[in-house]
């Protein structure tokens, strides 16, 4: 039986829908963290357990930051004025310390996977 026109908009529509539904946040979506010469904002950010996702990393400062975490296995060199992203594999729940290497006086914040 041949597909009418209607049908055919719906199938495309609807094979869009599931094309894009599991595409990732972009970086506008990501939780965004901001070093600032010694200083982080936020110390504490939330993400969902068990998910990909990325952060992004902001230095607004005047001097080179590293973000570094020793539970996520991650660092990340992030120039004066730059901003970077940084991916994260699944998380199981829990908390997850980070730091910038730079600044060994700035607190250390937490990232908590719920």
């Amino acid at each position: 039986m041949p597909m009418t026109r209607l049908n055919m908009a719906h199938a495309a529509a609807l094979a869009f829908t599931f094309a894009f539904a599991a595409v990732p946040a972009r970086a506008a979506d990501a939780p965004t963290i901001e070093f600032h010469d010694g200083t982080i904002t936020p110390l504490h950010l939330e993400v969902p357990a068990n998910t990909r996702f990325k952060i992004v990393v902001r230095n607004t400062g005047k001097t080179a930051s590293e973000f570094e975490s020793h539970r996520l296995h991650k660092e990340k060199v992030v120039a004066a004025g730059r901003t970077v992203s940084v991916e994260v594999h699944p998380l199981a729940p829990g908390k997850y310390d980070f730091f910038d290497d730079f600044h060994e006086d700035a607190p250390k914040g937490v990232i908590i996977a719920k």
